[in-house]
């Protein structure tokens, strides 16, 4: 998977399609296509950023850039998050390695963003730039007799560099240094980090092997997922990608790896995606059941099953990524990307109710259970518990999924509701859990009925978006994979959605939000697998390879939105919901084929 491109900022910022990602499962770097680093939290994902030139264009960055102007070739190595840039200039071509490195035992005690640069043909200069930001509170730099160091905050941090790196500018708030490519030149520049513990310095030597060791790890993963099928190449990069969101200290599964970007440029939906929400640990937890990385669903699983076991009588909508209560949100003052503003942190979902969660949560305990696992008893109580709560619960509005403050009586929260409780009665009736099976089946035909008469329009031979109302909802999508399908009605949906909410291989999200935002990029997946689903193979694997176009899965790393007219990325990134829902759709042309 190459990208070939000449990169340009406009006002300081590059398109967000423009950026890769890094990372070790603890932490994530985005790596912009003129070699800086825009984007790095640490040492957690929901860490203050180190980096943050996405919001600022004057802001903390790790550059490595040539000084004369470049295009670029990059790519992942095959079957690995080691991101691979080729700079080619008319002096020379060099090529740029970077990893943030895990060891032997897995992540290492102290953060590892690692950068080797090997000349290729004739000479490439460099100016690299080290620029953390002080948002965690007063900077002290202390030329240590081991390093120098910049202590920021409760962090240790210095950056690691060979003689032949020469350093032009150096004070307590940035380095600023050049180094000169030659054929055959190979060196390795890191930049370290440690939170409240003493700081490794290791040998560069030993730093640079570690990138090949990273290397070897990842691809070692990825051999391992258990796929054969059409678009191969472009789910194994989905499954790479979630992996840089999976939180390896708690099995936490993290939205998005960035906060505060834009769902239209100039516009005021500019949230903070750095938490676990119980709708996108439930999908990825049943992706990597799907593709036999066992491993990690078990880990994310037990995670989001001791966490809402631990937390009351009702599951929340999302938790920080070590299971406790989001905070609240709140402004940061800083420019915004491409002047969007306000930029918020911490997250107002955490106080709605969405009581689609009941089915996610219920179908992932069922589809473990039919996979052929075990349900530990403190699960089995707690899926007990959940499905009577949604008979008490089911005729209550909602924000729905997409988290509106407008409660309403949405359809697509009463179907997961009816799911919740066709997955309780199966696991019951084969004895994973205790229970009323009758009960709970007999309760899910009446939400069915009730959907169907409340939510169901005539004119629009289509479901809407909520009881009461003739607007669509793309999210309806999904329902095609919940076998919810009956009388040809969901059939008629799908039509009916894409009639109003589809521009060309792009979807909107509901009736009305393309004046606020862009395409949603899991909603066109949505509509590939609802064709798959619904028995039209041959149509979903062409939409998807149209789709594949304007998603830029060449090079994998996906927005939230993308803007029909240009194209250009909007949202947070890497977004854990675009890749699961691109993942699902590749898998359903080869469950319906």
């Amino acid at each position: 998977m190459l990208e070939n491109l000449q990169p340009e900022r406009l006002g300081g910022f590059l398109p967000l399609e423009h950026y890769a990602a890094i990372g070790e499962g603890r932490s994530v770097a985005l790596v912009g296509a003129d070699g800086s680093i825009d984007w790095w939290c640490a040492p957690d994902m929901d860490s203050p950023p180190l980096f943050n030139r996405l919001h600022d264009a004057d802001g903390g960055r790790f550059s490595l850039t040539p000084t004369t102007p470049f295009t670029i070739e990059r790519r992942y190595r095959e079957g690995s998050n080691v991101l691979e840039t080729t700079f080619i200039t008319d002096t020379g071509r060099a090529r740029v390695t970077e990893s943030i490195n895990s060891g032997a035992g897995g992540r290492l005690p102290w953060c590892e963003l690692a950068r080797r640069i090997q000349g290729i043909s004739g000479e490439v200069e460099f100016e690299i730039a080290i620029q953390p930001i002080c948002a965690r509170g007063e900077v002290r730099r202390v030329n240590h007799p081991n390093a120098s160091i910049r202590y920021i905050g409760d962090l240790t941090t210095t950056f690691c560099h060979p003689d032949e790196v020469l350093i032009v500018d150096d004070d307590d708030y940035k380095t600023a240094a050049r180094y000169r490519t030659k054929t055959g030149s190979r060196i390795c520049i890191a930049y370290l980090v440690a939170d409240k513990a003493p700081l490794a310095i290791p040998d560069l030597s030993e730093i640079d092997s570690r990138i090949d060791f990273s290397d070897d790890e990842w691809r070692r993963w990825s051999e391992k997922l258990s796929y054969e099928g059409p678009f191969k190449l472009d789910l194994v990069r989905c499954a790479l990608s979630l992996k840089f969101l999976l939180y390896s200290k708690t099995g936490a599964i993290a939205a998005a790896a960035t906060s505060g970007l834009p769902e239209r440029i100039g516009g005021d939906k500019n949230y903070d995606y750095r938490y676990a929400w119980i709708r996108d640990a439930a999908y990825t937890i049943k992706a990597f059941l799907r593709a036999g990385a066992l491993s990690e669903a078990i880990g994310a699983f037990g995670w989001l099953i001791r966490t809402i076991d631990e937390d009351g009588p009702t599951p929340s909508v999302v938790y920080t990524l070590v299971g406790c209560e989001v905070p609240d949100e709140c402004v940061i003052d800083v420019p915004g990307y491409k002047g969007s503003t306000p930029v918020r942190t911490g997250n107002r979902a955490k106080t709605q109710v969405q009581l689609s969660c009941y089915g996610d949560l219920l179908e992932t305990a069922f589809l473990f259970a039919e996979m052929g696992h075990v349900l530990d008893p403190a699960t089995a109580r707690l899926m007990e518990r959940l499905a009577d709560q949604v008979i008490d619960r089911w005729e209550e509005r909602d924000s729905g999924l997409w988290e509106l403050e407008d409660q309403q009586h949405y359809t697509f929260s009463k179907i997961g509701c009816w799911l919740a409780l066709v997955c309780a009665s199966h696991l019951a009736r084969y004895g994973h859990i205790k229970g009323n099976a009758d009960r709970w089946e007999e309760e899910s035909r009446k939400i069915r009925d009730w959907i169907d008469t409340h939510c169901w329009s005539e004119e629009k031979k289509s479901y809407t978006f909520h009881a009461g109302t003739e607007k669509l909802d793309a999210a309806l999508l999904l329902t095609t994979r919940f076998g919810f399908e009956h009388d040809g009605r969901l059939k008629a949906t799908r039509d009916a959605i894409e009639r109003e909410l589809a521009v060309g291989s792009l979807v909107y999200r509901y009736s009305g939000a393309a004046d606020e935002e862009g395409a949603f990029v899991a909603c066109c997946c949505w509509l590939v697998e609802a064709y798959a689903f619904l028995g039209d193979v041959d149509r979903a694997e062409k939409m998807l390879s149209l789709l594949l176009k304007p998603l830029g899965n060449n090079f994998g790393i996906l927005c939230e939105q993308i803007d029909p007219e240009s194209g250009a990325g909007l949202g947070n990134l890497p977004q854990g919901l675009s890749h699961l829902a691109l993942f699902h759709a590749i898998f359903s042309l080869q469950e319906n084929r």
